[in-house]
């Protein structure tokens, strides 16, 4: 027999779901029962995209603005009805690896966490009236950072942490759980091409983790189903790193 639908009878909806990690974890949470809508930006072609793949609906929107998370938020419900899971992931990072944490780079996290908060308030009816309310907030890839950008890749893991324990706090009572996943070195399309020019960063980061190997969407989507689904019904406020392990320092 095959395995369980660990998500049957659950609606899901993941943002930044054009490519890479947004994409494994749509085409993942179907596979195991849900019912998803994914979102990625305007000129994505993200509704050809799922067309032919059953139980996943696209929805081509802006997300770079707070205020258009509502709207989201709406359009997701007329196709789902109630929402039970948010994957939140936004098209917002450097526009090149990052060596430090400058005024910059503090609005643009600063930004990525606003619209987490604004999907967050948005949704939160629906969890509430949910059995499985579950908010999985990812990080920025390591790719995203130079190669001495270790602290700067490090201070953005702590914001998101401290982002989604203050999240996690407000609604934990409720059954609600929120919790993020931050991911290492992941062979998004973005970070394949950045790779391709940089094969420095690209080799740092595979010396950096222990498994010496650049990881996968599908295992960074593997880590969103376990905090999606019932067996992680105890699991809140905290978070996972997807990087393979970090390497003993030389």
């Amino acid at each position: 027999m095959g395995e369980p639908a660990r998500l049957y009878g659950l609606n899901a909806l993941v943002l930044n779901a054009g490519g890479g990690i947004g994409e494994a974890i749509a085409r993942t949470l179907v596979k195991h029962g849900a019912e998803v809508v994914a979102v990625a930006g305007t000129d994505s072609g993200v509704e050809q995209q799922y067309a032919a793949v059953k139980g996943v609906t696209g929805i081509a929107a802006g997300l770079s603005d707070a205020d258009t998370m509502v709207e989201i938020i709406e359009s997701a419900t007329t196709v789902l009805g109630n929402i039970d899971i948010v994957v939140n992931d936004f098209p917002l990072e450097p526009n090149e690896p990052q060596r430090q944490v400058d005024a910059g780079f503090e609005s643009l996290l600063h930004a990525r966490a606003m619209l987490s908060t604004a999907v967050y308030r948005a949704v939160l009816p629906q969890l509430r009236n949910s059995p499985q309310g579950r908010i999985i907030n990812i990080g920025l890839l390591r790719s995203c950072f130079t190669i001495d950008g270790d602290a700067a890749y490090e201070h953005a893991t702590a914001a998101l942490a401290s982002l989604t324990r203050e999240l996690a706090a407000e609604t934990g009572e409720s059954g609600i759980a929120v919790n993020y996943i931050q991911p290492g070195a992941i062979m998004t399309p973005t970070a394949r091409e950045l790779f391709r020019k940089d094969h420095a960063l690209r080799d740092h980061c595979i010396r950096a983790s222990v498994a010496r190997r650049l990881g996968e969407p599908l295992e960074v989507a593997k880590v969103a189903l376990f905090l999606a689904s019932a067996d992680a019904v105890f699991v809140n406020g905290t978070g996972v790193t997807v990087d393979g392990g970090p390497a003993p320092a030389a």
